[in-house]
C-alpha cells in the first residue's frame, strides 16, 4: 500500500482532460434552466429539488447516447428516490436516528443497485447526499410538488444528455448492451460493497447523531465517498480529496455568506437569492469541469454548491454551517477510510468497481 507520503501527493496530479468541458456545459444547462425558472417564480429555496434532479446530467458522461440515456434513467431513480424519501422524512419531522436508519440501509441498496445497473460516478453517493439534505430543510410545498420539480429536472437533464443524437443521429450499435447479472464472485464482491456502505455511512450517522451535530448526513454522505474508489489506494486518495476539497470549498463559502466587504451579496443589496442562485449554477459547470481529473479540486466547488442552496432553502448562521460541515467532512471521510482498511472488497473479472 502506498505510503501517506505517496497519498498526499496525489493531491497534486490532474488527470488528463478528456473533453470535460462538453460535460460540464451538459450539467451547467441543466442546472441552470429549472434553477433560473424557479428563480423568476420568485422561488429559489425550492431550488434544492431542481439541483438535485439535475445531477442526473453528471452519469454517462462519455457514454454513447443511448447507453448515456439508459444509464441517466438508473441515475435518475437514485437522484429521485432519495429526493422523495429525503421530503418525506422532512414533512413527518423524522430526524436523527429515524434519518441515521433509513438512510443506512438505502445505502447499501443503492450501492447494490449502482453495482448492478454499473452506474458511473460509482456507487449511490448522490443519491444518500439528495435524501439527507431533502430531509434536513423544511418543506414549503407540498411533497408531490418537491418530488415532482425533482423528476422534471431529471428528465429534462436526460433530454439534454440525448441532445447530441438528435443532431448526429448516430446509433451505435451495442452500445446498450444488456449488462451482466450479479452471479457468483460478481455477487459477493457486490454484497461486500454493500456491507462497506452499510457500515461507514451507520456508524458517520451514528457519531454524529451523538456528537449532538445538527447535520449528521454529512457525515454519512462523506463516509461513503471513499468507497466509491476502484481500489484501497484509490480509495483513501478520494477520501484525502474529500477532506481538503471541502475545506477549501468552506473558504469559499466564507466569502459568500460572511458579511464581509468582499462578499458578492453586500454587492447586490436585495437580489441576494439571484446572486446564490447564479454562483450554484456557475460553480456546477466548475464542478463537473474537474470530477474526474482532480476530485479535490472538483469538491472546492461542489461544496459552495451545496450549501448555498442549502442557505437559499433554509438560511442559516453561516459560521455554524462552515464549522459543522467541517467537522461533519473530517469524521465521515475518516470513518470511511477506515471502513475500506477494515472491510476488503474482493475483486474479479468484470465485477463492480
Amino acid at each position: 500500500m502506498p505510503s501517506f507520503g505517496a497519498h498526499l501527493r496525489s493531491l497534486h496530479r490532474l488527470a488528463p482532460a478528456n473533453k470535460d468541458h462538453v460535460s460540464a456545459f451538459r450539467v451547467a444547462v441543466s442546472v441552470a434552466a429549472p434553477s433560473l425558472a424557479l428563480l423568476a417564480a420568485g422561488r429559489p429555496e425550492l431550488m434544492i429539488y431542481a439541483v438535485f434532479g439535475a445531477l442526473t446530467g453528471m452519469y454517462g458522461r462519455n457514454e454513447p447516447h443511448q447507453l448515456r440515456l439508459r444509464h441517466q434513467g438508473h441515475a435518475a431513480l437514485l437522484l429521485v428516490g432519495g429526493l422523495a424519501v429525503g421530503v418525506f422524512l422532512s414533512v413527518h419531522q423524522l430526524h436523527s436516528w429515524a434519518l441515521v436508519v433509513i438512510e443506512t440501509v438505502l445505502a447499501a441498496a443503492g450501492s447494490l443497485f449502482a453495482d448492478k445497473v454499473a452506474l458511473k460516478p460509482n456507487g449511490p453517493f448522490f443519491g444518500i447526499l439528495a435524501l439527507g439534505a431533502c430531509a434536513s430543510i423544511p418543506t414549503t410545498v407540498h411533497w408531490h410538488t418537491a418530488v415532482l420539480i425533482g423528476a422534471l429536472s431529471a428528465g429534462f437533464s436526460m433530454a439534454v444528455g440525448f441532445g447530441g443524437w438528435v443532431r448526429g443521429r448516430a446509433w451505435q450499435r451495442g452500445a446498450a448492451r444488456e449488462i451482466p447479472a450479479l452471479r457468483g464472485a460478481r455477487r459477493r464482491a457486490a454484497w461486500i460493497h454493500a456491507a462497506r456502505y452499510f457500515t461507514a455511512v451507520g456508524a458517520a450517522g451514528s457519531v454524529g447523531v451523538l456528537s449532538g451535530s445538527g447535520h449528521p448526513h454529512w457525515a454519512m454522505a462523506a463516509a461513503a465517498v471513499p468507497l466509491a474508489g476502484a481500489d484501497m489506494p484509490s480509495s483513501v486518495y478520494r477520501g484525502l480529496h474529500r477532506i481538503v476539497g471541502t475545506l477549501a470549498g468552506l473558504v469559499v463559502v466564507a466569502v459568500v455568506l460572511f458579511p464581509w466587504a468582499l462578499s458578492p451579496l453586500r454587492a447586490f443589496p436585495g437580489h441576494e437569492a439571484a446572486v446564490l442562485a447564479v454562483l450554484v449554477i456557475v460553480l456546477q459547470f466548475t464542478t463537473e469541469l474537474f470530477m474526474t481529473r482532480h476530485y479535490g479540486l472538483a469538491m472546492v466547488s461542489f461544496t459552495p454548491v451545496i450549501l448555498l442552496m442549502t442557505q437559499l432553502a433554509a438560511p442559516a448562521d453561516p459560521h455554524v454551517l462552515v464549522t459543522e460541515r467541517a467537522v461533519e467532512t473530517l469524521l465521515g471521510a475518516g470513518l470511511g477510510i477506515v471502513v475500506v482498511v477494515l472491510i476488503r472488497r474482493r475483486r474479479s473479472p468484470g465485477g463492480p468497481p
